[in-house]
């Protein structure tokens, strides 16, 4: 009898990254793939060697990952989930290494924003590495006096690695969120009775005041909007794009017609997905 083929799940990143601790904590029955760029992720869950992907969108200290808003649109898969997992950052040394030694500490460019301000103040250069797991496993085959790695704490286990010190995040409320993501064909709708997120992509005419008009909809048909932001599609300045958040499914009343009047004021509109709200919307909304 052969085994049944093991589920796989694609992150950006190596063995030990924020992203692989999010998969392990929601998705501890699939097989991590880690591969080496959000591209490669992508690509992994859009040609089937993967059956989703669990993707970091936003830092709640370091903002938006932009490579995402960027790979979203147009890669034919939808978002069917969001987590949000509390980071911890740790300063991490080969064994003997006083925090004193350390002049220098490697670390993902978003890692190293949430930890800006600890990393001045202990007078430690940050060095820009293309993961933080990845920086940990480096720095534990290199042993380079001085330096250190900023990762998970699974990360200083998995390389050997001792940690020096331990929340180096700047604001005790960091955290990440992560979506889940799969191709079409696997969409399955949530229940009915299910409190949803919808995301979309729109861009809009080059007019006066349309952000305006297109936008003017959610407040009428009582739509909670999470988030909006806008990016460059293409390097062309007058084709500005914007992501949004809110709250419910397009086949909702108001938010039917809040779209159906965002389409007038918009050249392209693209719903990336409706998925489950995560209760930890509404346990953050009672903190604040």
């Amino acid at each position: 009898m052969t085994s049944p083929t093991p589920r796989k799940i694609a992150y950006q990143g190596e063995p030990g990254a924020f992203s692989h601790q999010a998969i392990k904590r929601w998705f501890g029955d699939f097989t991590a793939a880690p591969y080496p760029t959000f591209e490669a992720a992508f690509a992994a869950v859009t040609s089937g060697e993967c059956e989703m992907g669990m993707i970091p969108i936003e830092n709640s200290v370091a903002g938006r990952v932009s490579d995402v808003h960027h790979l979203l649109p147009h890669s034919g898969l939808k978002i069917i989930g969001e987590r949000f997992l509390p980071i911890e950052m740790n300063l991490m040394a080969p064994p003997g290494t006083r925090l004193s030694d350390v002049k220098v500490a490697a670390s993902h460019a978003m890692a190293l924003l949430q930890c800006r301000n600890s990393l001045r103040e202990l007078g430690i250069t940050a060095e820009v590495f293309h993961d933080t797991a990845g920086a940990a496993r480096a720095l534990s085959q290199s042993r380079e006096p001085g330096r250190a790695a900023i990762a998970p704490e699974v990360a200083a286990e998995l390389y050997g690695l001792e940690i020096l010190k331990r929340n180096m995040e700047d604001a005790r409320h960091n955290t990440t969120r992560f979506l889940v993501l799969t191709t079409e064909d696997r969409v399955t709708p949530p229940p009915v009775e299910t409190e949803c997120m919808t995301s979309f992509v729109f861009r809009v005419r080059n007019v006066a005041a349309s952000l305006y008009k297109a936008l003017g909809g959610f407040a009428t048909n009582g739509v909670n909007m999470t988030k909006l932001e806008s990016y460059i599609e293409n390097g062309v300045f007058a084709s500005t794009f914007f992501y949004c958040d809110v709250e419910g499914r397009p086949s909702d009343p108001g938010l039917a017609r809040a779209l159906e009047e965002l389409q007038f004021f918009a050249t392209k509109l693209e719903i990336l997905g409706t998925y489950p709200l995560d209760p930890f919307r509404r346990t953050d909304a009672q903190r604040s």
